[in-house]
């Protein structure tokens, strides 16, 4: 944990009158959104320099990884939402995360070409585990704008290269994705839903692939390397997991605080930890 006491004292510099508990969860939301990256995570628990494998793929491979990824972001969106039930139980993170392992072990084993079968089920596994997330975090996931939320989880794995520096953190993210996030759940809650292909889902899906490829493209690299085989693979689809799992779970502490005291209010509490922290960790 990060100075935990030092902040607690701090506390009266939060311009945002937060209970313990929710300083605590705003705290926690910020580790979970700033975990290292997950070719760091991919090379320090293989053993093996994934940076290396990320350099050797070619562009024809990493605009192929984007298309496969705004497929597999269309069909999760289709089918993995519409199987929970409404309610407030914990998630089912290691099922989930069971569920990843039998689809990695495939890419593992056949490398670059099966991730356009891989993919897609892992994708869907992901999204149906981030649904479980929301939906313990309070979320109503029949409101077509918590299932855009879900798929808004995807973009927050993975900075895009076209981002500049205010784009690179989690509130420059969601901002950069606002107009298309509302624009899609203005027309999903017209419509009723959010599983056909208009075009502001499918400029939505586009922006949010942009950055999803990223890390597909770190875990493909990976799933290259002739050491990994099915076992690695399979390990390799838990951290990919896992990594979307601790996004989903800190951009739905972040919306619950929001529900209680507003979106600005809450991203000038993040602000104002995040200086804190600086500053302790200058002293």
């Amino acid at each position: 944990m990060r100075n935990c006491s030092r902040i607690a004292l701090s506390s009266d510099l939060i311009p945002v009158k937060l209970t313990a508990a929710e300083l605590d969860s705003l705290r926690l939301a910020r580790e979970l959104l700033d975990n290292p990256g997950l070719i760091a995570r991919l090379s320090n628990t293989l053993a093996t320099p994934i940076d290396l494998g990320m350099d050797l793929l070619p562009d024809s491979a990493r605009e192929r990884i984007l298309k496969i990824a705004e497929q597999s972001l269309m069909s999760a969106l289709k089918t993995a939402l519409w199987t929970l039930e409404d309610g407030t139980p914990l998630p089912s993170n290691r099922l989930h995360k069971a569920g990843s392992v039998i689809s990695g072990a495939l890419g593992g084993a056949f490398g670059l070409p099966a991730l356009a079968i891989e993919l897609p089920v892992s994708t869907s596994i992901m999204l149906r585990s981030i649904a479980d997330i929301a939906r313990s975090e309070g979320e109503n996931l029949a409101d077509e704008a918590v299932q855009i939320a879900c798929l808004e989880v995807f973009a927050l794995g993975g900075a895009s290269k076209a981002d500049d520096a205010a784009e690179t953190g989690y509130f420059g993210v969601r901002s950069a994705l606002a107009r298309s996030v509302s624009e899609a759940a203005r027309y999903a809650a017209s419509v009723g839903t959010v599983r056909d292909s208009a075009p502001v889902l499918v400029k939505l899906i586009s922006q949010i692939a942009a950055r999803f490829s990223i890390p597909v493209s770190e875990k493909a690299a990976a799933q290259s390397v002739p050491v990994i085989g099915a076992a690695g693979g399979a390990l390799i689809n838990v951290l990919f997991m896992d990594h979307f799992q601790n996004a989903a779970r800190g951009h739905f502490i972040v919306r619950r605080l929001e529900r209680i005291h507003g979106v600005d209010r809450i991203r000038e509490a993040w602000l104002a930890l995040e200086t804190l922290e600086s500053d302790s960790g200058t002293q």
